[in-house]
């Protein structure tokens, strides 16, 4: 018998998902504020697609970038939640092999995904400001979409090797994982076999998209921040600045829970308690989803004002 038949014999066809170790008692407790966050981040998302893409004068490269980003917002979100709802107050924690592989792929390749469209972000601010009299050329509408199947090709390129890995690996009928949701680390941690490459490739991935990103939008910024403070007054350094304070705050969102989660999952698997560490991972599948537009909903005008007057015809309507 071949290793992939045998590999394939030793796949579990269900997987169980058990939720936060060792606060199974508060798990009804814990998905109230979960259930309530999710909620948010729906209307708050579905609230700046439905602004940005009715208002053609929010057909800027900015907008655009944004209503993006709240795409991937739902789609990280509405990937996890609703299963951890149910893990959290139903017990509902069996799930196919197959669907967690599935689940894996979306929630890794839409997290990469969202890397692309910050590091985009940081882009479109350094054109508008490093180069403000080309900004609409350099940033049309194709080159923006050519940015957008850029990342995602790159973000399915980089996860797909993920299911391979994991389904070359024997399980030994290890089926439970601690987990509200299906990861990669996770998954493979079960397996009665050698992880290595699972270990390696993951931290090549974690490295070259969210590290690199990462790495790149530091860069981009440094050349802003070098551009405006050679700006020759005060009011225009301070209204540059403003322009990139919520991207800043959105990039701080995704990338500090991002990095810890990763980072404990990895090194720290002794040194963080285990519900700590999964209690972080629901948090940064929810966190940037509820605030990002909390953020930018906050801080910039035509986005504020736009919804006051959504708000307000919708109340004429009802």
């Amino acid at each position: 018998m071949s290793t992939s038949n045998l590999s394939d014999d030793s796949l579990p066809a269900i997987m169980f998902l058990t939720g936060i170790p060792g606060l199974e008692w508060a798990h009804a407790w814990i998905a109230i504020p979960f259930c309530a966050m999710y909620l948010v981040a729906l209307a708050g998302n579905a609230a700046l697609i439905l602004v940005i893409v009715t208002d053609s004068a929010l057909h800027a490269p900015m907008y655009l970038f944004l209503c993006l980003l709240s795409f991937t917002d739902l789609a990280l979100s509405s990937t996890t939640v609703p299963k951890m709802l149910a893990i959290l107050w139903l017990h509902a924690g069996e799930i196919s092999f197959g669907g967690c592989l599935a689940q894996m792929f979306c929630v890794h390749s839409i997290y990469a995904l969202e890397s692309s469209v910050l590091l985009a972000m940081a882009f479109d601010r350094y054109v508008a400001i490093c180069n403000p009299l080309r900004y609409t050329t350099i940033l049309n509408h194709t080159v923006i979409g050519k940015i957008g199947l850029v990342g995602l090709l790159r973000s399915v390129a980089i996860v797909s090797p993920f299911i391979f890995l994991l389904r070359r690996l024997p399980y030994c009928d290890h089926h439970v994982m601690a987990h509200t949701y299906c990861e990669h680390m996770g998954i493979a941690r079960l397996a009665c076999g050698n992880i290595t490459v699972n270990i390696v490739y993951g931290l090549t991935v974690a490295l070259l998209a969210m590290g690199l990103d990462s790495i790149l939008i530091a860069i981009s910024y440094g050349f802003i921040l070098h551009a405006v403070f050679r700006l020759p007054s005060q009011d225009a350094r301070h209204k540059a600045l403003s322009t990139c304070g919520s991207h800043l705050g959105v990039i701080l969102v995704f990338y500090i829970p991002a990095f810890f989660s990763f980072l404990t999952h990895r090194f720290g698997q002794h040194r963080v308690p285990k519900n700590v560490h999964i209690f972080l991972a629901n948090l940064y599948v929810l966190v940037p989803p509820v605030l990002n537009p909390i953020i930018y909903g906050a801080r910039t005008k035509e986005i504020q004002s736009r919804l006051l007057r959504f708000l307000h015809l919708g109340k004429i309507l009802i």
